[in-house]
């Protein structure tokens, strides 16, 4: 049984995603398809990274992943098959797979050439099913393609380092489900750079000089009533291990979210100024 996952930013009203399943079933009728999800924002590829990232791995090893954001053909966006860290992705080659490949190289990439038979507008459909499909086979990535060795990097994934200011420059990359506000800068880069010093986190007007490991930390240990900390900011390293600016127990339909309140979005700056304190004044509870 092969296992096929879809990654896209089609929405569930319209008929592609049920398309996409039905073309892999007509070519695989054993395949086991699992959505990672369809709600990614329309063409964001930095979301789409930032997802990918942090789902594939969950799955065995040899699973497909399809991935339709920002996908049509063009010169400038080209399709991609690769092999990395033993998992096969089928993409277009826009970035998105810049954030996995930064940490681990991949194994083989080849541009997918198999577009001299099939015209589409519909390439995630009518081309990486195909491709998909073709490797539950056991096919080799050379045949539906030749092969290359780089692919399209996004340095806006990647926070910059300006050590005469000891500083790490970051941006918002993506927003969760509870309006938390999620940074592209690593815990490793953090204590990389920082090294132990005392620090400033930055996003907009507010400030946090104390990161989290979870969110009812905030709360305390002799806390008995802890509805009283709802609606409160905070920073913490979430689960992927970026740096996370949250509202305690938020809520996007009543208290509001990070998102909303401190009113940061997408690309919004985040910045991390670290001091030559001989005595750190911050915290970051493990």
């Amino acid at each position: 049984m092969s296992l096929i996952t879809l990654t896209t930013d089609f929405g569930t009203k319209d008929h592609f995603v049920g398309a996409v399943k039905g073309a892999i079933y007509s070519e695989l009728s054993d395949a086991k398809i699992v959505d990672i999800t369809h709600e990614i924002s329309p063409f964001n590829i930095t979301e789409t990274a930032y997802i990918l990232k942090n789902s594939y791995k969950s799955f065995p090893d040899g699973t497909i992943h399809i991935v339709g954001v920002d996908s049509e053909l063009s010169n400038d966006n080209k399709h991609i098959a690769l092999e990395l860290d033993n998992h096969f992705f089928v993409c277009p080659d826009n970035g998105l797979i810049s954030m996995i490949a930064s940490e681990i190289h991949p194994t083989k990439i080849v541009e997918i050439n198999i577009h001299d038979r099939i015209e589409s507008s519909f390439p995630v459909l009518d081309v990486f099913v195909q491709v998909a499909c073709f490797i539950a086979r056991g096919g080799n990535l050379t045949v539906i393609g030749k092969e290359i060795h780089s692919f399209k990097k996004m340095t806006e994934i990647q926070p910059k380092v300006n050590q005469m200011q000891n500083q790490i420059i970051g941006g918002v990359i993506y927003i969760d489900n509870y309006g938390n506000v999620i940074s592209n800068i690593s815990k490793k880069m953090f204590n990389d750079i920082g090294k132990g010093r005392s620090f400033k986190a930055t996003a907009r007007r507010y400030s946090f000089t104390k990161i989290f490991s979870k969110y009812n930390e905030i709360t305390g240990e002799s806390a008995h009533d802890n509805s009283q900390f709802d609606g409160s900011k905070l920073a913490i390293f979430n689960s992927a291990g970026y740096l996370e600016i949250a509202i305690y127990r938020s809520n996007l339909k009543t208290v509001g979210g990070a998102s909303t309140l401190l009113g940061l979005g997408y690309r919004d700056s985040i910045v991390i100024e670290f001091f030559n304190d001989s005595k750190p004044t911050y915290t970051i509870l493990n």
